[in-house]
């Protein structure tokens, strides 16, 4: 068998085509533009090429879009005022605060700093609890990316038996809350492993959906996973290749070669859940556009 595959930068395209029309209507009927803002702290390369895809993403579907670049010596006082200033400016509807702060930095309290009406990553408390009750305005970008991979390609959640490897608070945890919740693209029977898993690859072998997202390159091997699966790779890793002009190459969590022979479904690396998680995103800047005119309707 080899494994179909699942294309998201293509369905990223249609996802923005969708957001294009959505923000058009938006402008037409309220007068309103959507607006997203982002706030960079420091001068990691992986953060600063990713802010710029979002921004280059609003600009194409209409969207207003800031970002707001600061020191990585910040105090936590300075973010924490920067994303109070952007709560009060009606200029944006979306705030996006891009993970992992400085160590200086308290994570958790700038998160929970952001309106939550704003909170376009999902990862506010309030919004994270309407996930788990399963009533969400605004899901990580990742996780949705994801449902919408497997719905639009056939894939039904529904009844499956899905494994997810990995806790994280922005892609584990939100994808086994969202997948297990009843209605459209969920109803599954979800497991999750993490580093304290015993056994892991007697768990995976059991997935008819697995996704993965443990940040170790090729993690996921061949025989861990059963004949015909759908496997989606989360994992986006560098790895020293001299045959490249750059010196490395990017891989997933999951050994692509070999286990495309055994699934029936694959996400690649790259060009597969990474589009989508930023086309989400956009998805959801018009979420809170819509909110911002509307209300929330619970």
């Amino acid at each position: 068998m080899t494994a179909k595959i699942l294309d998201g930068q293509a369905l990223a395209k249609e996802i923005r085509a969708e957001v294009a029309s959505d923000v058009a209507e938006i402008v037409q009927k309220h007068g309103v533009t959507p607006g997203l803002a982002a706030v960079l702290v420091g001068d990691d390369p992986a953060s600063a090429i990713y802010v710029r895809n979002k921004r280059r993403a609003c600009d194409e579907v209409g969207m207003f879009s800031e970002t707001f670049e600061m020191p990585a010596d910040s105090t936590h006082d300075q973010v924490l005022a920067c994303v109070q200033k952007l709560n009060a400016d009606s200029r944006f509807h979306g705030i996006l605060v891009q993970l992992p702060l400085p160590s200086q930095i308290n994570e958790h309290s700038i998160i929970e700093s952001i309106d939550p009406n704003k909170d376009v990553d999902g990862i506010h408390p309030f919004n994270v609890g309407k996930l788990v009750q399963g009533r969400p305005d605004f899901v990580s970008g990742t996780p949705a990316g994801i449902q919408q991979i497997l719905v639009r390609n056939g894939h039904d959640p529904a009844g499956a038996n899905v494994v997810v490897c990995g806790r994280s608070d922005i892609v584990g945890k939100p994808m086994a809350l969202l997948l297990m919740q009843r209605g459209k693209g969920a109803n599954a029977t979800v497991t999750v492993c993490h580093t304290g898993t015993k056994n892991m690859a007697e768990i995976t072998r059991q997935a008819d959906i697995l996704v993965v997202a443990i940040g170790r390159p090729n993690a996921i091997t061949a025989d861990m996973v059963k004949e015909g699966a759908v496997v989606i790779d989360v994992g986006i890793n560098r790895v020293d290749d001299a045959s490249r002009k750059r010196g490395y190459r990017l891989v997933g969590d999951v050994d692509f070669e070999a286990v495309s022979e055994k699934a029936s479904a694959i996400t690649p690396v790259p060009g597969g859940v990474g589009p989508m998680t930023i086309a989400m995103l956009l998805v959801n800047t018009v979420t809170a556009a819509r909110i911002s005119i509307h209300g929330r309707e619970s």
